[in-house]
């Protein structure tokens, strides 16, 4: 039986995520998710990734903006606005309800683990979804007017400044969520699945944690390329590859990912790269990577799954 630890953020993820969830049960997946993306804003935790993801699973989530959830409102940010309060960070008032409850259940004593599984089982959410780790990573981003947290460079500054490096504070000292870790260990044959997700925003903070090697470590590892061409399906990945001296395609993340992965699955249309990433020591597995739609999620699912039972 096919266990998939699911290493996991952003839009991308959240929806193969929700594909995965189709064709595994519970016991089967494990979505360990990005939390480099959190911080505090107007006294409340914010956990980007995670709740993408939630939504992705509950139903939730808005299918136009690919974020946040279906049917939002936004009184509270006019009346913020009108206030003279910080309003560059829409929070919706359904999605407010979340981080409302997130951060008192965390003033009360939980973990971000335990009150992201109050709050998915409220959504009526059955698979796990694993914070990446309940220590503080927070990723940051160095531009010529020094180092921005990423929300600022995400959302304030809409990804506009030139990045010169990445780091991801805290990491070293952090450890993968146990929760991941038993995972791994629960006797069942676990192959680690990289989702089609930012590798420099979303993947690289779960690859950065000091114990990271502890859940890789004789495990099958395949990515999915969150480039089809030369650009991003969503979001600044092809322009922060460009700027970090990356080719801007599927051979610059076979290249990204080099000694972390066995196998990667890049889109039909690029074709064309598959010997210069098999030149790499790469296996190349090509198939319509875009999920537009929730069937596309599920064959993509299916795709990935049928790779490891071959």
């Amino acid at each position: 039986m096919t266990h998939i630890l699911a290493l996991c953020g952003g839009v991308g993820g959240a929806k193969l995520a929700h594909g995965l969830s189709a064709c595994l049960s519970p016991e089967q997946l494990c979505i360990l998710t990005n939390t480099g993306d959190d911080f505090v804003h107007l006294g409340l935790h914010i956990s980007p990734d995670i709740d993408s993801v939630a939504y992705a699973l509950a139903g939730l989530s808005d299918p136009v903006r690919g974020w946040g959830r279906r049917d939002e409102s936004w009184q509270f940010m006019a009346a913020l606005g009108q206030l003279g309060g910080e309003d560059w960070f829409n929070l919706g008032d359904r999605d407010l309800a979340t981080h409302v409850l997130r951060t008192q259940y965390i003033a009360g004593g939980d973990t971000l683990t335990k009150a992201t599984q109050r709050l998915t089982c409220a959504m009526g959410i059955a698979h796990n979804i694993v914070p990446m780790t309940d220590d503080a990573v927070r990723t940051q981003l160095l531009t010529k007017d020094g180092w921005l947290d990423f929300q600022d460079y995400f959302v304030r500054e809409q990804c506009q400044p030139t990045v010169a490096d990445i780091r991801f504070q805290g990491a070293q000292q952090a450890s993968v969520n146990p929760l991941a870790l038993d995972f791994k260990d629960n006797g069942a044959s676990v192959a680690v699945l990289i989702m089609p997700s930012n590798p420099l925003l979303s993947i690289d903070p779960i690859l950065a944690l000091s114990d990271i090697n502890n859940l890789l470590t004789g495990r099958r590892v395949i990515a999915i390329s969150p480039l089809i061409g030369e650009g991003a399906i969503k979001g600044p990945t092809a322009k922060l590859m460009r700027e970090l001296g990356l080719p801007c395609n599927a051979l610059g993340i076979a290249m990204h990912y080099q000694t972390r992965i066995d196998t990667l699955i890049i889109d039909e249309k690029d074709t064309a790269l598959r010997t210069d990433i098999e030149a790499l020591g790469i296996e190349v597995q090509c198939a319509n990577i875009l999920m537009r739609n929730e069937t596309e999620r599920a064959q993509l699912a299916q795709y990935c799954l049928s790779i490891l039972s071959s």
